[in-house]
């Protein structure tokens, strides 16, 4: 099969409601279900969030992606990931990519008491609180499904428990690399120019880079691969086009809403693993490859609005203490191996993306 191609038909991602009573069992739920597909829905009043908090948030992303060129320059991406980037300014650098991405985004970094940390656009100064409690929203789930994860994983209690992987994200310990990115897919005229298979709106990248396994990260003492812990993903119905790369190698369309939650007061949530909880784990949760494709027909524009959830910068990356991942190969891997941060990591893995400096870039597998 052509791997450029998508099969057509749509993956059956389970969709968990994390509202249930019993935290066991939904722990266990969440770590089959990324186990096998990288992705998973979230649904349920323990989501937090409500169809208007998501309207609401959706309506500021218009409001800013409508404002004029000029204003999106006074605050361009910068080297810490914060501000505006233009189409066709990212590239994630597959070869069968001739072009940057077609879309645009703006990233928001970590608020403090508050207050955000970098010059807001004039088309959304006045919406500093709200764009403020959609972030507070967004880490709070995270930390909920950290502990949901790291119950599943069964992770000994006397080494950080449930708490391994939210102790590690927590604001208090100091800053992190955790984004809030709107994003807008631009509406592209459908010319001869244009080849689909080819030219897509986000290239098949995982969060960040593409995915590696333990093994590799420690065997090469390499770790320019990726970044990021979960990934929230906010969509608007009838506005298709994500897929992810099947373990058969094709290419899957996910759906927006799932069957059976169209009338959710708490519509259902998109979540996946990020390059650094595959690493973590040992690969067993894992970091799916995916990309934004154009929709058959007329072009026409998406929004969509992803938490990078990412460890305080301090953290040293390193094999999470579960019977389910730890064996001895693993332990005699970690000996001799350079210790690195989450913040040195996520810089080296931003610079290859924006090509900020000289770094090379990430090979393919």
């Amino acid at each position: 099969m052509d791997a450029r191609r998508s099969n057509g038909s749509s993956l059956q991602i389970p969709v968990i409601d994390i509202s249930e009573a019993s935290a066991a069992d939904t722990a266990g739920q969440l770590v089959d279900a990324v186990a096998r597909y990288g992705f998973v829905f979230v649904r349920g009043e323990g989501v937090g969030f409500t169809k208007q908090t998501l309207d609401n948030a959706f309506a500021l992303s218009q409001r800013f992606f409508s404002s004029t060129i000029e204003e999106k320059q006074e605050c361009a991406i910068q080297a810490n990931n914060i501000g505006d980037s233009s189409p066709l300014t990212l590239s994630y650098k597959i070869p069968l990519e001739r072009r940057g991405d077609f879309k645009e985004a703006m990233n928001f970094g970590e608020f403090t008491d508050g207050k955000a940390q970098q010059p807001l656009p004039p088309s959304l100064a006045s919406h500093e609180a709200e764009l403020y409690h959609f972030g507070v929203l967004c880490h709070e789930l995270c930390i909920k499904l950290l502990r949901l994860f790291a119950l599943g994983l069964r992770i000994d209690p006397n080494q950080g428990g449930k708490d391994w992987f939210s102790s590690r994200h927590d604001p208090s310990q100091g800053s992190s690399g955790s984004v809030l990115r709107l994003l807008h897919y631009p509406a592209v005229e459908m010319d001869k120019s244009l080849d689909t298979t080819v030219d897509i709106r986000a290239g098949a990248h995982s969060d960040y880079g593409k995915r590696q396994c333990f093994r590799r990260f420690k065997e090469k003492n390499d770790f320019t691969k990726g970044i990021g812990s979960l990934t929230l993903l906010f969509q608007r119905a009838s506005q298709p086009g994500l897929e992810i790369l099947t373990r058969s190698s094709s290419w899957s369309p996910v759906p927006i809403q799932p069957p059976g939650t169209e009338d959710d007061s708490y519509p259902p949530i998109l979540v996946n693993i990020g390059d650094l909880m595959h690493f973590w784990t040992n690969g067993l949760l894992k970091s799916t490859v995916h990309r934004v494709v154009f929709p058959e027909g007329e072009s026409e524009d998406r929004y969509s609005i992803a938490y990078f959830c990412h460890p305080s910068d301090h953290i040293e990356i390193e094999a999470v203490p579960s019977d389910m991942i730890r064996d001895r190969e693993t332990e005699k891997r970690q000996q001799g191996v350079k210790t690195v941060t989450a913040e040195g990591y996520l810089k080296k893995r931003l610079a290859e993306t924006y090509g900020w400096g000289k770094l090379q870039s990430p090979e393919r597998d």
